[in-house]
């Protein structure tokens, strides 16, 4: 169940956003473009490499696997896991941006042979069956329209013992009151989420693709100074002044960092981290 649906949002919406917001992304908050992760007094940096580190411990990955990074972005975990495990890695973008910018990252930091970057939705990308020993991704699987199709077809791809590890944006447990939905319905619409699923649901989707093993970790409460930090360097940078070269779009994506923030200390959203496993045989 995806809950609640923004029909203005739309593969070319997100694309186009990606397109446009991922030099201020990089602006703001660094080569990756997912959430820090904090348990102490880490940089904003090392809170992200955190993230990246549990995120890969908790799903068991080793050396040499075979990735798919769904949601790849900049390239930022896709070359982490091809430089810190020698991981062969597929990443897949709906950004033109990104894939330029990705190859090119892959490329200057000499892992250009062991990260692959397309430019392909994942809803509708193809894969022989156990094509990878791992499914990767962090905080895309929000902007995917079923999910439950794509959990299906991404266990298909795994090889029998592959590892799932995933990070996303959730909303918050159900039932949802008036004020809860209007929050997670303004931060789809803000960040180009067709919906956002509960923690039950991505645990329904991946159960019913036939996934075992399956955990969360409730982040909740360690990546939310991330938009603390972003929304206190919007105020003080002058990326306001850049943002009305990309329309009403770039404006209304930084007016929106502080409707997440809120949504995160209300309750209304959750951060997630799910790890799975495709059985053997």
């Amino acid at each position: 169940m995806n809950v609640p649906r923004v029909p203005s949002v739309t593969k070319r919406a997100i694309g186009w956003h990606y397109d446009l917001a991922t030099p201020f992304y990089r602006w703001l908050w660094g080569v990756h473009i997912h959430h820090g992760l904090w348990e102490g007094e880490e940089t904003p940096e090392q809170a992200q490499q955190q993230l990246i580190e549990r995120l890969a411990s908790a799903a068991g990955l080793t050396a040499n696997m075979r990735v798919l990074d769904v949601g790849c972005g900049m390239g930022g975990s896709s070359i982490y896991l091809a430089r810190q495990l020698g991981c062969q890695v597929t990443g897949l973008t709906l950004s033109r941006t990104q894939l330029l910018w990705a190859r090119l990252a892959a490329w200057r930091q000499g892992v250009h042979r062991r990260v692959t970057i397309h430019r392909q939705d994942a809803e509708t990308a193809s894969f022989a069956p156990a094509s990878f020993d791992a499914l990767w991704s962090i905080e895309c699987t929000e902007h995917l329209f079923d999910r439950g199709r794509f959990f299906q077809s991404a266990t298909r791809w795994l090889r029998p013992g592959g590892r799932v590890g995933i990070c996303a944006w959730l909303a918050g447990d159900r039932p949802h009151s008036a004020d809860t939905t209007r929050q997670i319905d303004a931060v789809c619409t803000g960040f180009l989420c067709p919906s956002l699923g509960t923690a039950d649901d991505y645990l329904t989707w991946m159960r019913e693709a036939g996934l075992a093993q399956i955990a969360w970790l409730d982040w909740t409460n360690q990546v939310t100074r991330t938009w603390e930090i972003c929304l206190q360097r919007v105020q003080r940078s002058k990326v306001r002044h850049l943002a009305w070269l990309g329309g009403r779009a770039m404006t209304r994506f930084l007016d929106h960092f502080d409707v997440i923030l809120q949504a995160y200390r209300s309750g209304a959203m959750k951060y997630g981290c799910f790890t799975a496993q495709r059985p053997e045989g």
